[in-house]
Order: C-alpha cells, then structure tokens, then sequence
C-alpha cells in the first residue's frame, strides 16, 4: 500500500489518501497545540510517542470487541486506518471534575463522580468546539434520532476498559475525548486517536499529570510525560 494525495492537515496528524480503496494513512507530526490551536509548538519526538500509545489503547480496546478504524502500525510515526466519515461531534467522558466541567460549575479538582458524565461538544474550530446537546445536534443533521444514545452507550464501554487499563499502569483516567466516525455501510466505529493529547491521566498516588496539560499549563517536558505514558503502558501489559 502507498500514500498518494494529501487530505487534510490537522493540528497533530496528516491525512492521506492510499492506493487502495477504502484505507488512508495516517502521519503522527512533532507538533502540539492548545486552546483550540491558539498555541502551537513544535515538539521532537511527540508524533512517535502518540502513534505507539494510540496503537497500544486501540489495540486493546479492537481485542475486546470494541470496532475502531485502526488496521496497523506501519513505521514509527504511522498508521493504516479504515476510511470513515467523521460524525463532527467530540465526545467526552468524564470520571472526576477537571477542565471546562471543573471551570463552569466551579467544582473540586479531582472531584469525582458517582457515574460517569458524558458530554458532546460540535467539532468546528471557527466556533470553538461549543457545548451541543442531543436536539441540537439533530436539529442541526449532525446525528440522526437515536444516534446519541448510541455514542454515549459506546463511550461508556470504552471508558470502562480504559479505566482498567490505566489503573494497570497506575494512572487515573480524569476525562477523555473520543471521536466517531461512520464506514461506507452506515456502521459507527471508534476513529481518531486516544493519546495523552486526549486524555487526562494522573498518577494513582502522587496526582501529578501525565498528560497534555503539562503542555497546556507550562508545568512540565511533554515528551518525557508521554514517555512515562508509554513506558507504563508497556510494562503493565508485560506483567499481565
């Protein structure tokens, strides 16, 4: 298989087009933005570190029954995956209080909940990925009626074997940001990635971040935190 014309450009990842219907390659790049793309930095070594934990949480998640657009790793910094139609809806996760929950309904840092929370949030940077609810996003021909509950009932399963995952690794899973997308016979699968980039990880004992907030918040070396990601990730799954 061969990458022909690019797609698209994101702020982490290329978008290409194959020689084979129906797949298109993925090139992880050295960059990491925040607030929605407002800050932008070049980062050595940050495309690999994300494509190998991407690889890693896919895999495990596609082992047990959970269908994704992940096909393979192919070099460092690369990846096959199925071609989908992105439904434009960010779907987030929350376990404890963090982020924009913890900012608009001024809750305890780390404040958990007895259940998970979903929320969906439109992806469109010119509006700053706002806030959507179920009737607006129907009203609006994002989703069709029923297809929320699909998202949300998926993005649970998803959480609950991240969650264990992570533990494994020592790690909380904070919240987390996944997306959707739809195959060519209408079926939903897990797309995108799930990365440090899109999750809020903190250590079990000590709380510290291992995520991007590091990045986000000037608190820390990206790289070596998603290092540590990675290393944990690998030496917990040895142990397994």
């Amino acid at each position: 298989m061969e990458k022909t014309t690019l797609i698209k450009e994101g702020k982490a990842k290329r978008l290409y087009n194959t020689d084979e219907e129906g797949y298109v390659w993925v090139e992880y790049m050295d960059q990491a933005t925040a607030f929605n793309g407002k800050r932008k930095d070049h980062i050595v070594g940050k495309g690999v570190l994300n494509n190998n934990i991407d690889t890693l949480l896919f895999t495990m998640l596609a082992d047990n029954g959970i269908h994704t657009d992940f096909v393979k790793k192919i070099s460092d910094n690369e990846q096959i995956n199925k071609e989908v139609t992105i439904i434009p809806l960010e779907t987030v996760v929350r376990n404890a209080a963090s982020g924009s929950f913890q900012r608009k309904f001024a809750t305890p840092y780390l404040q958990k909940f007895d259940k998970p929370v979903v929320e969906f949030f439109y992806k469109s940077d010119e509006l700053d990925d706002p806030f959507i609810n179920t009737n607006q996003a129907i009203a609006l021909g994002i989703i069709k009626p029923g297809e929320s509950e699909k998202l949300q009932e998926f993005a649970l399963k998803i959480n609950t074997l991240l969650k264990a995952r992570f533990e494994k690794a020592g790690l909380e899973l904070v919240d987390f940001k996944v997306e959707f997308g739809k195959t060519a016979d209408g079926e939903i699968i897990l797309a995108d990635e799930i990365s440090p980039d899109s999750c809020r990880l903190v250590d079990l004992k000590t709380r510290e971040s291992f995520d991007k907030d590091v990045f986000r918040k000037q608190t820390g070396d990206l790289v070596t935190v998603y290092q540590e990601v990675l290393d944990r990730l690998n030496n917990s799954q040895e142990e397994a």
